[in-house]
């Protein structure tokens, strides 16, 4: 049999097949079309009831957490957007107050964590200020290497420890 003829019957049984499978599209009904439910901007469910100006809203909506490089208070544009966000919100709401916790798990003495955790909280608030936030409203504190998220060695591990937390407070914490 030559090349030419196997092709023929090859082409032959192709067309059987697709003659046996063919589904006349008219008498295909589409299923119904499902409702549309919600919007992208909907509340996740059991989170319909957040009220706007709560701490809720902030930690939702806001977000509290800024990160940093190893060995390094450096804002990044990420951090800043967050930082942007955050003081939106607290000049719209302003009875809060603001507690900028700094964490540091990079290398060096404890004594080293402790300041570049402080000069990261620092950092935070100063940047804060320069969008209207007032000074009154807000305090900083470097925890160093104490309250880790994560005790780990891997590199994209660490970074987690590496943060500035901003905490709402309702009046000054006790000293």
């Amino acid at each position: 049999m030559s090349g030419y003829t196997r092709r023929l019957i090859a082409a032959a049984m192709l067309l059987a097949l697709t003659a046996c499978t063919t589904t006349d599209i008219a008498s295909v009904e589409e299923p119904p079309a499902a409702p549309l439910t919600g919007q992208t901007n909907d509340p996740a469910p059991g989170f319909e009831s957040v009220k706007a100006g709560s701490e809720e809203d902030f930690i939702l909506n806001v977000g509290r957490r800024i990160y940093f490089t190893q060995d390094s208070a450096k804002l990044d544009s990420v951090a800043m957007t967050t930082l942007d966000n955050q003081a939106a919100w607290l000049n719209r709401n302003p009875a809060w107050l603001i507690k900028l916790q700094g964490f540091a798990d990079d290398s060096g003495s404890v004594s080293k964590m402790k300041s570049l955790s402080q000069q990261r909280a620092d950092a935070a608030m100063v940047y804060l200020a320069s969008k209207g936030v007032d000074p009154k409203r807000m305090w900083a504190k470097g925890y160093g290497e104490d309250r880790e998220v994560r005790d780990c060695t891997e590199r994209s591990c660490k970074v987690q420890n590496r943060r500035v937390v901003a905490n709402l407070r309702t009046g000054p914490d006790a000293t």
